[in-house]
């Protein structure tokens, strides 16, 4: 029943369900994406609040049978494809609620950021890891590169963690729940957001170094152009804020 290869791992606790339901803050109006609805368990609930559900289903065995659950609902469109190539471009004002497989986590934040014209807001289910990183504030441990590149378009708010024992098949890592509220404006205005992104990912590719040798590729004077940001150069990557992120890089720029 359960391909390891697509990661799945579901849940079925109505209980929890109901606890990602709320945490998604839906309302009768809203257009909700669901990626991964497995059995569609979760489904019904958004169903039942939502004004419009598209779930968004890779499995095709998986896709049969939903299509058979649903086909008495007129407010469930059920998708059967990769949600990494879905066009969210085209939908009107909509929020996410996913239980995202684990090996593609990253990359569905960064392509639903992508579309984030009319996106409100995502509901995830994560590893735990993965949230606690997403939501990290600078000079601690899982402070890094999708701390800063996630927060710069949202606002994460950590709800709960569901316990591993709570899907089927049981994975090796306890999961969490986090909110993604999409920003109005980003968190920072920048000159330059391809080069922002890329001072950002080059300086944590060696956080242990200091600033001024972490970024050494990307200018001959980048001890300068730090202290002329306002930054100490001496510093860690890992204690920047975005904020000072994106002093430096209007600088560079």
């Amino acid at each position: 029943m359960y391909k390891k290869h697509l990661g799945q791992n579901f849940l079925f606790d109505p209980s929890i369900l109901g606890r990602i339901a709320d945490a998604a803050g839906l309302s009768s109006e809203d257009t909700v994406v669901e990626i991964g609805p497995g059995p569609g368990s979760l489904t019904k609930i958004l169903a039942d609040t939502a004004e419009r559900v598209i779930a968004i289903e890779l499995d095709r065995d998986l896709c049969g049978k939903l299509k058979d659950e649903f086909d008495e609902y007129g407010n469930v469109e059920l998708v059967c494809g990769d949600a990494l190539k879905y066009s969210y471009e085209s939908l009107p004002e909509f929020k996410v609620v996913a239980n995202i497989p684990y090996y593609i986590t990253t990359p569905i934040i960064f392509r639903l950021m992508e579309s984030r014209k009319n996106l409100k807001s995502m509901t995830l289910t994560v590893q735990k890891e993965v949230a606690a990183r997403i939501a990290a504030k600078p000079d601690t441990r899982d402070y890094g590169v999708l701390s800063i590149m996630v927060q710069y378009r949202a606002i994460p708010t950590l709800k709960f963690i569901i316990p591993k024992g709570a899907f089927r098949p049981v994975p090796k890592v306890d999961s969490s729940v986090i909110h993604l509220e999409m920003r109005e404006s980003p968190a920072v205005n920048l000159k330059d957001e391809k080069l922002f992104s890329r001072i950002v990912r080059v300086a944590f590719s060696q956080r242990r170094k200091t600033l001024s040798n972490s970024l050494k590729s990307v200018s001959q004077d980048i001890k300068e152009k730090i202290i002329q940001a306002g930054i100490d150069p001496q510093r860690r990557p890992g204690t920047l804020s975005i904020e000072e992120f994106a002093r430096l890089a209007d600088v560079l720029s």
